[in-house]
């Protein structure tokens, strides 16, 4: 009954920010499914756009540049939008800086199909860690998370920055009922990488490869991507689980 609450609620609260492209799925192979065991999406003209974070949580901070991660989000998330304007039907999960509970995230972009989920997020660890990687669970999001880490490792200088991509079941991977992958922009615990993240033209090179890896996906499937990884029946993932 909460999952059931959760959806109804997300069917309401999710807004529309961009309609330049008609919906309807035609063509479109996105299949909405608890577990994503099956193929990766082509076609689709959904794109849901999540900023990590927001309101009493700020998540990183960069005491370097004192940069929040939380509107550092924000602002990709912006630009990614701006990015794909005109080919994609946009939505955003938040547009200014107030909290959004992740799983009230999760019912929001389930209540969507012939659509796809990007979460942007910058990272904190130690000092020395730097470089971009791309979270997925489902089967159904892996070429999306490997075209867009592709994309944001090259934009991000590459060789060290480049972490690759991290299958892990959180609740932004494993529990919305479409695809969906979690990005992670760089760290905000480094001090070079910070730096390069308090750059709008960073940020900005950053957001056009998120888009390049989404039109890519868009159109291509999985073709080129390899093999896809073997399903997993995991539980979805709760709060009680360790800290996401």
């Amino acid at each position: 009954m909460k999952i059931l609450r959760i959806l109804m609620a997300g069917a309401v609260g999710l807004f529309l920010v961009s309609c330049a492209a008609p919906g309807g799925g035609a063509g479109s192979s996105v299949r909405r499914s608890e577990y994503g065991h099956h193929p990766g999406p082509k076609g689709f003209r959904t794109v849901i756009l999540d900023a990590g974070h927001g309101g009493h949580d700020s998540g990183a901070t960069s005491r370097w540049t004192g940069q929040m991660e939380k509107n550092a989000a924000l602002d990709t998330v912006m630009r990614i939008r701006a990015e794909l304007a005109g080919d994609f039907r946009v939505v955003l999960m938040r547009d200014s800086d107030y909290f959004i509970d992740l799983d009230e995230r999760v019912g929001r972009a389930s209540a969507y199909s012939d659509a796809i989920l990007v979460s942007m997020h910058y990272n904190h660890g130690a000092p020395a860690t730097r470089g971009t990687e791309t979270f997925y669970w489902r089967m159904d999001s892996y070429s999306l998370a490997k075209r867009i880490q592709r994309e944001i490792a090259a934009a991000s200088g590459g060789g060290n920055n480049n972490r690759g991509l991290v299958r892990r079941r959180i609740r932004l991977t494993r529990n919305p009922w479409i695809p969906c992958v979690l990005v992670e922009g760089g760290y905000l615990s480094s001090p070079s990488e910070s730096r390069l993240i308090a750059d709008p033209a960073y940020r900005a090179r950053l957001a056009k490869a998120v888009a390049k890896g989404i039109r890519d996906q868009a159109a291509y499937g999985d073709v080129g991507m390899g093999p896809l990884p073997p399903p997993i029946n995991a539980p979805l993932s709760r709060p009680t689980d360790a800290r996401e």
